[in-house]
């Protein structure tokens, strides 16, 4: 699989049922789960699953949630990437990481590249992302990323109140770096 974002520590690329084990682990991890909304994983058909229908939206859409390899490491540590969410017409910016690699920087600098290729390569308009009021440390990247404050709102019916970040391509500074 060819990768598609390349950062100095990370590479993207999508999901393949070649994962499946690892994003078993990272799903069925109640630590992971606790903001996300979803319940814990089960089993490893449930990823298969999961997979599948990741791999139908690389074809639907031209992006997804890519896996994300840590390059030290040859290994998958999470994902991250795009989703469309056509319950609101948005495109989502979303990660999610093994706890043991939280608070490395990983999940900004995968979110900084993902924004970044959006919008040059996708030529996208806006990308939001949505967390939990109680996850700082996910709020807390979309602030580093440059996204802002958009309002509180469910993310699904009957839900509590999430909060949203959003960007517009004209707001993002690039990352030469990248």
């Amino acid at each position: 699989m060819s990768v598609l974002i390349e950062t100095e520590r990370l590479v993207l690329r999508e999901i393949t049922l070649d994962d499946k084990e690892a994003l078993f682990r990272l799903h069925a991890d109640p630590i992971v789960q606790q903001y996300t909304g979803e319940p814990v994983v089960q089993s490893v058909e449930e990823i298969v699953q999961a997979i599948k229908g990741r791999i139908s939206n690389y074809k639907r859409y031209g992006f997804g949630r890519w896996a994300t390899i840590l390059k030290s490491e040859q290994q998958c540590v999470g994902w991250a990437g795009l989703a469309y969410l056509p319950e609101f017409d948005e495109i989502d910016l979303g990660y999610r990481f093994l706890p043991e690699y939280w608070g490395l920087g990983i999940a900004t600098e995968a979110a900084r590249a993902i924004l970044q290729y959006g919008f040059d390569t996708l030529k996208l308009e806006k990308i939001i992302a949505i967390a939990m009021k109680e996850n700082a440390a996910s709020i807390n990247v979309m602030k580093k990323i440059g996204m802002k404050f958009d309002r509180l709102a469910p993310y699904e019916p009957g839900s509590k109140d999430a909060i949203w970040y959003s960007c517009t391509n004209k707001l993002i500074a690039r990352d030469k770096s990248l």
